[in-house]
C-alpha cells in the first residue's frame, strides 16, 4: 500500500510539472496575440493623416482610419473632416453639438480601428 501511495504522489506531480512546463511553450491566445501584434501610433503620426482623402483619428485612446467610412458618414463631410488627423474623442463623444453617437456607431467605430494612440508622459 505504501509503494502504491508513493508511486501515485511521484506520478502526479511529474503530470503536474509536465503540464506546467507545456503552458510555457503552449501557443498565445488569440487576444494576446492581438495584443502583442497591435500597433500604436503617436499624435504626430496621426496628424500626417489629416485629409480627406486620408483621414484618421484618435478617440479613446485608439486610432482609426475612416478614410473610407468620409463618404458614408451621416452628415455633411466638412463636419467629419474637420477631425482628420487630430485627437477627436470630444467631438466623437458630443457629435459637437451635445449629443452622444449610439452603440451602433461605437461598434461601426471598431471596424475601422487600425492601432492604440501612444501615451505621451
Amino acid at each position: 500500500m505504501g509503494k502504491l501511495y508513493v508511486s501515485s504522489t511521484i506520478s502526479f506531480w511529474v503530470l503536474v510539472g509536465a503540464l506546467w512546463l507545456v503552458g510555457f511553450s503552449a501557443p498565445r491566445t488569440l487576444a494576446e496575440t492581438d495584443a502583442a501584434a497591435r500597433k500604436s501610433y503617436s499624435l504626430a503620426e496621426v496628424a500626417a493623416h489629416a485629409k480627406p482623402t486620408d483621414c484618421w483619428m484618435a478617440i479613446h485612446g485608439k486610432v482609426y482610419d475612416l478614410t473610407a467610412y468620409l463618404p458614408d458618414h451621416p452628415t455633411r463631410p466638412q463636419v467629419i473632416e474637420a477631425w482628420c488627423g487630430k485627437e477627436a474623442s470630444n467631438a466623437y463623444d458630443t457629435k459637437t453639438k451635445g449629443r452622444p453617437h449610439s452603440a451602433a456607431a461605437g461598434r461601426m467605430l471598431e471596424t475601422y480601428d487600425i492601432g492604440d494612440l501612444k501615451k505621451t508622459p
